[in-house]
């Protein structure tokens, strides 16, 4: 939770020192949020994927298997960081383009976007060699090289974007080389200790296939993120470029209140993968029921902050009065679906642990795809103070559904156990 916490100040930071560059820039900002979205979705989801192999191996007693599995994330960081980089090279330009009508908008979007895909190197590696580490328990190194990382990045943000002292005045540029060098720090200290020796090539196929067939929910569910937040930005984008700026800085103040939610949902996993190969099924119960409690009281925190002051929020990063009017009025519609939103994001993670991936993949799917956009869509034509409503309705149908499934699985079914919720 706390490298959590770093890594989003540092997202904040960064809009807080755009947003007094200059108005267009932060609207870049959350134009490019999807496809950051997309980055992490491939890094760690892989990462998910080989984290809960090596902790099901752990768990048979197979720690050869379990390292293995650890190297083959080298080559995979390197494929998913070739490939991507050079697509969004491509494609940056064609995207810009669809998602604003304002050439200055364009050019930033284009500009940060290169950056920031094409030197993501550091962001795949660190992402990989981290979940191996947490796999085997260690959550302070991985810790303390995403706060380096965050620090640096900070640092570099003021001193890159305004042209401080030697250095040039880059403005977003400067914001996308602070973010680049930051993931590069990061991966260096992880480094060390999370990448593994590989195995033979022949081995490979086997591994990569069992990665995905645990990782893919977890891809599945980040990249839907990147999928509805770009269907979003559309349209709003028949609204007002304000409106896009309004959206973008609700995910960024969103990103602290989830912290506890992001943090278990990387935590669990191995936990109830571990204990549900090693047949201890009471502690799989045990942990998604303590995991769910405790993320809807610090979640309540967040309901409050969004209530209350919602204006000071948005103000935080923009002056111009459209955004602060209509991002006050979306925190507070958006602060009701905080409670649900927890166990609609648990239980997807829940049932990847348990091997149950079509489960999993049927509520990212559902969330992401058959609600969020069309349902925006849908309540977007009575007007943008009602478009706002989509996220509570989202949220509540989606925990009704993961709730009727755990109910008819086998731990929801053992209620003498003592282990559901």
């Amino acid at each position: 939770m706390l490298a959590q916490l770093i890594q989003a100040l540092y997202n904040i930071i960064d809009s807080f020192f755009i947003g007094n560059y200059s108005e267009s820039g932060l609207t870049a900002l959350s134009i490019i949020y999807p496809i950051q979205l997309l980055m992490i979705a491939l890094a760690v989801g892989t990462g998910v994927g080989i984290n809960t192999l090596m902790a099901h191996f752990l768990g048979v007693g197979n720690k050869e298997k379990s390292d293995e599995t650890a190297g083959v994330g080298n080559f995979l960081a390197f494929a998913m960081w070739f490939v991507f980089a050079l697509i969004c090279w491509f494609i940056m330009p064609f995207y810009a383009q669809i998602s604003t009508n304002s050439q200055e908008i364009i050019d930033e979007v284009i500009v940060y976007g290169r950056i920031v895909c094409v030197f993501s190197f550091g962001l795949f590696f660190e992402s990989i060699w981290t979940k191996v580490m947490q796999a085997t328990g260690n959550m302070k190194i991985p810790m303390i090289a995403q706060i380096a990382g965050a620090f640096v990045n900070i640092a570099l943000d003021p001193l890159l974007i305004f042209g401080i002292g030697f250095f040039p005045e880059l403005g977003i540029a400067g914001a996308a080389i602070a973010t680049v060098v930051g993931q590069i720090a990061a991966a260096l200290i992880v480094m060390k200790k999370g990448c593994k020796r590989s195995p033979k090539i022949s081995k490979y196929k086997e591994y990569i296939k069992r990665i995905y067939h645990l990782g893919f929910p977890n891809i599945l569910m980040q990249s839907a993120y990147t999928l509805y937040i770009f269907g979003l930005n559309l349209i709003l984008k028949g609204f007002s470029d304000q409106a896009v700026t309004a959206l973008g800085l609700y995910y960024k103040w969103q990103t602290i209140f989830f912290i506890p939610l992001g943090a278990m949902q990387t935590c669990i996993v191995p936990v109830i993968s571990f204990n549900y190969s090693a047949g201890n099924r009471e502690r799989c119960g045990k942990t998604l029921k303590d995991s769910v409690i405790l993320g809807m009281v610090l979640m309540l925190i967040g309901v409050l902050c969004f209530e209350i002051m919602p204006d000071v929020l948005m103000g935080t990063f923009s002056k111009d009065s459209e955004v602060i009017r209509i991002g006050s009025y979306a925190l507070r519609v958006i602060a009701v679906s905080f409670i649900p939103m927890v166990t609609s994001l648990i239980f997807p993670v829940f049932f990847q642990a348990i091997g149950s991936a079509f489960k999993s993949s049927a509520l990212t799917i559902l969330r992401t795809i058959v609600l969020f956009v069309p349902l925006g869509w849908v309540l977007a034509h009575f007007g943008l103070e009602s478009f706002w409503f989509t996220f509570p309705i989202t949220e509540v149908i989606t925990t009704a559904v993961g709730f009727i499934m755990y109910s008819k699985s086998r731990f929801g079914r053992r209620l003498s156990n003592g282990y559901t919720i």
